[in-house]
């Protein structure tokens, strides 16, 4: 019976090649389902047999926390260097911000006219 990896919606695409290198890297016997381009299907990595499936999913476990921790450490030393927020989007990008409030005021104010003039 088929057993299901990992679901390939939002994954990125950095990532699924990095995966696909792992199993190749592990001569793990998977075969992989698209997402459909609608989002109705969700796609994936599959294996068939159920020890290749144990062997995948610690390969996978591995992969995963490792790359979580190095996001971390990236997102960690963008903070320190003051890379997140709002300031630093305003800084990077101030008409664009500036735009992005703009419009959420005006849908806000839209949303709610109708509930005010009560």
């Amino acid at each position: 019976m088929p057993h299901h990896l990992m679901n390939l919606r939002n994954v990125p695409d950095d990532e699924a090649e990095d995966i696909r290198a792992l199993f190749d890297e592990h001569d793990v016997r998977y075969y992989e389902t698209p997402p459909s381009r609608w989002g109705i299907s969700m796609g994936g990595f599959w294996v068939h047999d159920d020890d290749e499936a144990r062997r995948a999913r610690a390969l996978l476990d591995g992969y995963q926390a490792e790359r979580l921790a190095t996001r971390r450490r990236e997102y960690q030393a963008r903070c320190a260097r003051g890379e997140t927020g709002l300031w630093f989007q305003f800084r990077q990008r101030p008409v664009t911000f500036v735009a992005a409030v703009i419009a959420v005021a005006a849908i806000l104010a839209l949303s709610l006219l109708p509930f005010i003039r009560l």
